[in-house]
């Protein structure tokens, strides 16, 4: 369950120009909801849902995006410093966001920024599953100070993965070359029966090779004919 009130859900859409009658049908969809759990055979007696979104439900993801978006610009009025070289510094995708900095104290205020405009409705952000990343050329840059938000310290890491694209503190590309190779190596084991099929046309196997393999090691790359 993603931790938004509804309350407060209800006014975020309204502030976009929901229609009202879009407004009482999601109204209709989250009051009185109950779930279970299943642990094997055993279920336990239905509970009331009083907060968050259903997992699962096909409504749920947009609910989230209205509840996010809201946030992002309540940063970016908040914040004068979210644009390095008339860039974006703050990047989100579904419940994956990234904020840049041009220096540590920047990134810090962004942050900051970012964790209290999440908490005034309801959602939190993840310390466990948050990081940062210093790029530069000195390897040493950055290494005597760290990024906390309330009592919480974010580990620093010299590379991660965002969007699926692995990015490294120094700007390197053999991390994400090796890391396609790898995934493309998998996909390709996994129809290797296909591709060694003597049932199978060559230009059938061609088709699923450029289908299934070839779109994992380029991904986002263009090919010529």
């Amino acid at each position: 369950m993603i931790q938004l009130g509804a309350k407060v859900l209800y006014k975020i859409l309204i502030e976009f120009g929901i229609p009202r009658n879009l407004i009482r049908l999601i109204k209709m969809s989250l009051t009185q909801t109950y779930s279970r759990v299943r642990v094997g055979k055993n279920v336990s007696d239905r509970f009331p849902i009083r907060n968050g979104l259903k997992q699962e439900d096909a409504v749920s993801p947009l609910l989230f995006n209205f509840a996010l978006e809201y946030v992002i610009r309540r940063v970016q009025v908040n914040q004068d410093g979210l644009k390095l070289n008339d860039t974006h510094q703050l990047l989100a995708y579904a419940d994956d966001v990234n904020t840049l900095g041009g220096n540590i104290y920047t990134l810090k205020e962004n942050t900051e920024a970012l964790v209290a405009a999440t908490r005034e409705i309801g959602l939190e952000v993840s310390a466990d599953k948050t990081n940062y990343m210093v790029m530069s050329r000195d390897k040493n840059a950055g290494r005597n100070h760290s990024v906390r938000t309330d009592n919480s310290t974010f580990e620093r890491v010299e590379g991660f993965k965002y969007l699926g694209t692995t990015l490294t503190n120094q700007s390197s590309i053999v991390e994400e070359i090796k890391s396609r190779m790898r995934s493309g190596n998998v996909c390709y084991h996994s129809v290797q029966k296909l591709l060694s099929s003597t049932l199978l046309s060559k230009n059938l196997k061609i088709k699923i090779y450029r289908t299934l393999s070839l779109p994992v090691v380029c991904k986002g790359v263009k090919l010529g004919r």
